[in-house]
């Protein structure tokens, strides 16, 4: 039996992995249904359709940034387990909210003055949903797993996030808005059942006061974490992937629609694709490193990152003219283009590079530091890595402003992968060097 084998079937990582499962499925499910329902059914311009995509974006990360530290804070000083009941009991507040959102836009009720607010009210909190169970999910593992379980846990926690995340894109490129507006209430009780099962996962050093301040308590927390040079590099790193990630997924809808004249479920594809991706990604690198937490393949796989990429773009630049229906392609007629597969070939390498470049460096985060201070530099992880995604959705929304082509746009995506190969060099230099 393998140790992710053994891991699946333990009570002490079960509960939490289907709990995390789940809700990665429902912010998928819920958000893209929403993104793909608006970009396809509302707007007719590919501009309006970027910004709509970018600004559904910047409302999830923008509770990262804010409670971020309160959020890590909480994780260490109180019970990771009880904190997680209260969480995915709001997730049932939310979906019943969002829910009503998607129904109202899907009967075309007060669309504009209701429905999408009430829909990016949704997409609002469950950003601060993720907030708060996101350093519980990989806080709780140093202190459930034996200290050679940890990758093994980690890469399963990645690899069933984005097994969620491509399950989600699935279903939201395929079911009715209505069915969608259900089924997100739905998984948000399961998950609460679920999360009932996660083990107590108590205080693990002493317990200090919350500093609930929004801008101080956020600033101290990056600063202390910052002061070790490996997390600070590891940290870095993870921003730009996610900082690169947010664009590439704020462009596929309307690079499907508008540039290869596919249907949503083309779109839909596109994630699910990136999902599989990163979750191949995920387990290649644990067995690459067979239970070392290193970066050594960090800035070769984020190279390969950019590289794909840049083969992406030249087969987008080199779309032939469809000749078919007025209608938007289906998946069937889709697949059956000539470059389709080479389009579909080198987003698989863009998402397995990414995996690999992206999971040691979580890793790094909850191994080389007190297991007290776990949450703690997950929250810090998570304030940077939201001011990169912040910004990515700013790049792309400034970019379709000034008129550049989506597909030009991957050019600068890739680009930035080179930033992020030397962030992953000196880590590894670091590393080395502390022996």
């Amino acid at each position: 039996m393998t140790q992710s084998t053994k891991l699946i079937r333990s009570r002490r990582f079960l509960p939490l992995f289907v709990t995390q499962l789940l809700g990665a499925f429902n912010d998928n499910l819920f958000k893209n249904a929403m993104v793909l329902f608006v970009v396809y059914s509302v707007y007719n311009s590919e501009a309006a359709e970027a910004r709509f995509s970018a600004l559904a974006s910047l409302i999830f990360v923008a509770p990262f940034f804010l409670f971020s530290a309160l959020a890590g804070q909480l994780a260490d000083m109180r019970d990771k387990a009880a904190i997680i009941r209260v969480i995915k009991l709001c997730e049932i507040a939310i979906m019943l909210v969002g829910g009503l959102g998607l129904a109202m836009a899907w009967k075309g009720i007060a669309l504009h003055t209701v429905a999408i607010p009430l829909l990016l009210l949704a997409v609002f909190a469950m950003g601060v949903h993720s907030t708060f169970f996101g350093p519980i999910k990989y806080a709780i593992l140093p202190q459930h797993l034996e200290d050679d379980e940890v990758l093994a846990g980690t890469g399963l926690v990645e690899a069933g996030t984005y097994i969620a995340v491509l399950a989600g894109t699935i279903v939201a490129g395929w079911i009715s808005v209505d069915a969608a507006a259900i089924g997100v209430i739905v998984v948000a009780v399961i998950g609460y059942v679920s999360g009932r099962s996660v083990p107590a996962a108590p205080p693990m050093g002493k317990v200090e006061p919350l500093d609930k301040h929004l801008l101080r308590a956020p600033v101290r927390l990056v600063r202390a974490t910052m002061k070790d040079k490996r997390i600070f590099l590891a940290v870095g790193s993870i921003s730009f992937f996610w900082a690169i990630g947010t664009i590439l997924f704020i462009q596929f809808p309307p690079l499907a629609k508008n540039i290869l004249l596919a249907a949503k479920e083309v779109a839909s594809l596109f994630l699910v694709i990136f999902s599989i991706g990163v979750a191949i990604g995920s387990v290649v690198i644990n067995a690459l490193l067979k239970g070392k937490v290193s970066a050594r393949y960090s800035p070769v796989s984020v190279i390969a990152m950019g590289l794909f990429l840049l083969a992406f773009e030249l087969v987008c630049e080199n779309w032939p003219p469809y000749s078919g229906p007025k209608e938007l392609m289906d998946v069937a007629t889709f697949m059956v283009q000539p470059m389709a597969i080479p389009l579909m070939l080198t987003l698989l390498g863009v998402a397995v590079a990414g995996g690999m470049f992206v999971v040691p460096l979580y890793a790094f985060l909850t191994t080389f530091v007190e297991k007290s201070q776990t949450a703690r530099t997950i929250a810090a992880n998570n304030i940077v890595n939201s001011g990169a995604m912040v910004v990515g959705a700013g790049v792309a929304m400034a970019l379709s402003q000034f008129g550049m082509p989506l597909v030009k746009q991957l050019l600068v995506v890739a680009g930035s992968c080179l930033a992020s190969a030397w962030l992953g060099y000196r880590l590894y230099r670091a590393e080395k060097l502390a022996g």
